[in-house]
């Protein structure tokens, strides 16, 4: 297979991975079932996807809303009844907390004629930046940026951003109350479980503040004094707990998940088999270090090349970590890539894409990138050693450094991490 096409099915790979999770299109059938309500239709939401989200409700569901989301800089969109904010991601900014103050403002008040429709997606954790009283929007960005560079997963994450927040972890839908709160959940985290994704502003948390400073104890995370005595405060009983499962202050809730990564590696893996490739679909749940994971695809990818037969593509999602030590800008796609490169070791039929979802791999607005046959090869050609790179936790300067960074721009949705590696075994070319 010629390098420029199976750069291409990669590329069409990920593009229809993105499609299916587009907000015009996954939301419709959830809007055309949508009843008003006899009293008001009030529309919030926070994450990459909810202005789009937000977008799709006005353009296709014909009656009167009001409200308001906040995105991630240059997510925006064009509306007209609701009002779109943006703010900082993935560490908060003043902005964010703004937004968050003035969505809970928003619910307050409301009757049990009123309908709250909620649309949520990933980044919505760091967008709702609504401090815990006693807590600064200083002290949540220290614990944010203190996270990010430590290892944790995504639910021990918004473990802690749950415990820490005034909005978070069902606490925006008791105050809705009276109220009916329908939620719709573009999902970016693995197995789907609403109460992680945008840490559940709408649904009941099963973790406590015990279980939030455990997970400070196990990365070694020396939080502000602040926020050790809230979450001691919380474990002692001194301070209310999130609502649990069970909790009647949330009979009146519905969540609806309208967009996940399965769907996505199922959409991805429709197109490969069309273009006559086989397909093996690993998981759209699969975590841990990414230069882990990308060392064992790697050693898989060589291990079904051996065998020879039909072009394959094997595809997965999830969301891995990256624990920084270099001095490099960190990103887990890069670095699941960086080091499935090296794995591969100049394999002549292997490429490999791996990419987020919403444009951003960590802190960068670049997406992803692409390795080849000759990633290696051309890297040491520019006195580069690749292995070094990976140490130092700069996949990021890697792949710039050879063009092939993947860039997208706001794709306005979040379904987590997609990972396409491509198998043209000399056989078949």
């Amino acid at each position: 297979m010629k390098d420029a096409d199976a750069r291409a099915l990669l590329r069409d790979l990920f593009d229809a991975a993105l499609a299916a999770a587009r907000p015009a299109t996954c939301l419709t059938p959830y809007i055309a079932a949508l009843t008003p309500p006899r009293g008001r239709t009030i529309i919030i939401g926070a994450g990459k996807a909810s202005a789009a989200m937000a977008q799709a409700v006005e353009a296709q569901w014909p009656h009167r809303v009001e409200g308001l989301v906040v995105t991630r800089y240059g997510y925006g969109e064009a509306c007209r009844q609701i009002e779109i904010v943006e703010a900082a991601h993935p560490v908060p900014d003043e902005k964010g907390r703004a937004a968050a103050g003035r969505i809970l403002q928003r619910v307050e008040g409301l009757s049990a004629d009123d309908l709250v429709l909620c649309l949520i997606s990933g980044g919505a954790s760091a967008l709702l930046a609504l401090p815990a009283a006693g807590i600064t929007l200083t002290d949540k960005q220290a614990v944010n940026r203190a996270l990010l560079k430590s290892g944790a997963n995504i639910v021990e994450m918004n473990t802690v951003r749950k415990h820490l927040s005034a909005i978070k972890g069902g606490r925006l839908a008791i105050a809705t109350q009276p109220a009916r709160v329908l939620s719709w959940l573009i999902s970016d985290v693995p197995n789907d479980d609403p109460g992680v994704i945008g840490s559940g502003p709408t649904v009941p948390d099963r973790t406590t503040f015990a279980d939030a400073l455990a997970v400070l104890a196990k990365y070694a995370i020396d939080p502000p004094a602040a926020v050790l005595a809230h979450l001691e405060q919380g474990a002692a009983g001194q301070i209310e707990e999130t609502p649990k499962p069970g909790d009647p202050r949330l009979a009146r809730t519905e969540t609806i998940i309208v967009a996940t990564p399965r769907r996505s590696l199922e959409a991805a893996a429709v197109v490969a088999l069309d273009r006559g490739l086989d397909t093996v679909i690993l998981g759209d749940n699969l975590e841990g270090e990414a230069r882990e994971l990308g060392a064992l695809h790697a050693r898989e990818a060589i291990e079904r090349a051996a065998r020879g037969g039909k072009p394959t593509v094997i595809l997965s999602g999830g969301e891995t970590t990256v624990t920084v030590r270099g001095k490099g800008r960190g990103g887990r796609n890069v670095e699941y890539l960086l080091a499935q490169a090296i794995a591969a070791a100049g394999a002549p039929n292997l490429w490999g894409l791996a990419a987020d979802t919403d444009g951003v791999d960590g802190a960068e607005d670049i997406a992803g990138a692409i390795f080849t046959p000759d990633t290696l090869v051309r890297a040491r050609s520019l006195g580069r050693d690749p292995q070094a790179m990976l140490d130092d936790n700069d996949g990021h300067s890697f792949f710039e450094m050879l063009g092939d960074s993947l860039v997208t721009g706001p794709t306005r949705t979040n379904v987590n991490d997609f990972r396409a590696t491509l198998i043209a075994p000399p056989s078949s070319s």
